[in-house]
């Protein structure tokens, strides 16, 4: 018997587009146009201001892909049991989701703590002047890396459900085929 499960796979595709695209558009453009302002104060302070407005947003997509992936596991239970491609790809989405939350939640605490020293000014977002503090420094240095994990992960993620949409369309026409 097919089933239907439209609302909570499009929550969870949703979530995690909305995750990844704002984080790598954060990244991107959010930070390099922060980069450009001529005031080095105005750098750091317009990426903060910029990513706590994205922050609400954001969380929201980490809930509803969230709910929408809970929502699936449950749904597809009988199929996980059974269909060990599935199984894996679940097991290995479970882990990067866990990778991605961290780096997230990594990303934000840095990002307040660069929010808290912006005063100092800066070369770019990601890069401090000379005469910045080493908390603002190390801050910076680990912003660099982790305004791409995170978008890194949640596009491995997506590709990852393309992966489980073509897994599940793949045995639902062998059972079609089958019961013909």
């Amino acid at each position: 018997m097919s089933q239907n499960n439209t609302v909570i796979r499009s929550m969870h595709d949703l979530g995690l587009a909305a995750w990844f695209g704002g984080n790598l558009m954060g990244a991107t453009g959010l930070n390099g146009a922060a980069a450009g302002a001529k005031d080095p104060v105005e750098r750091l302070t317009l990426s903060s201001v910029g990513w706590g407005k994205w922050a609400p947003v954001q969380l929201a997509a980490l809930a509803v892909h969230g709910i929408g992936g809970i929502g699936l596991i449950i749904a597809n239970r009988d199929r996980l049991g059974v269909q060990q491609g599935a199984r894996t790809n679940t097991s290995v989405k479970l882990v990067l989701t866990g990778a991605a939350l961290v780096t997230t939640f990594w990303s934000a605490s840095v990002g307040k703590k660069m929010a808290e020293h912006a005063r100092e000014g800066a070369e770019g977002t990601t890069e401090p002047s000379g005469d910045a503090s080493d908390t603002l420094k190390a801050a910076q240095r680990q912003q660099k890396i982790l305004q791409w994990a995170t978008p890194a992960l949640t596009g491995v993620l997506l590709v990852m459900g393309a992966q489980q949409g073509e897994q599940q369309r793949s045995k639902a026409g062998i059972l079609d085929k089958w019961r013909r």
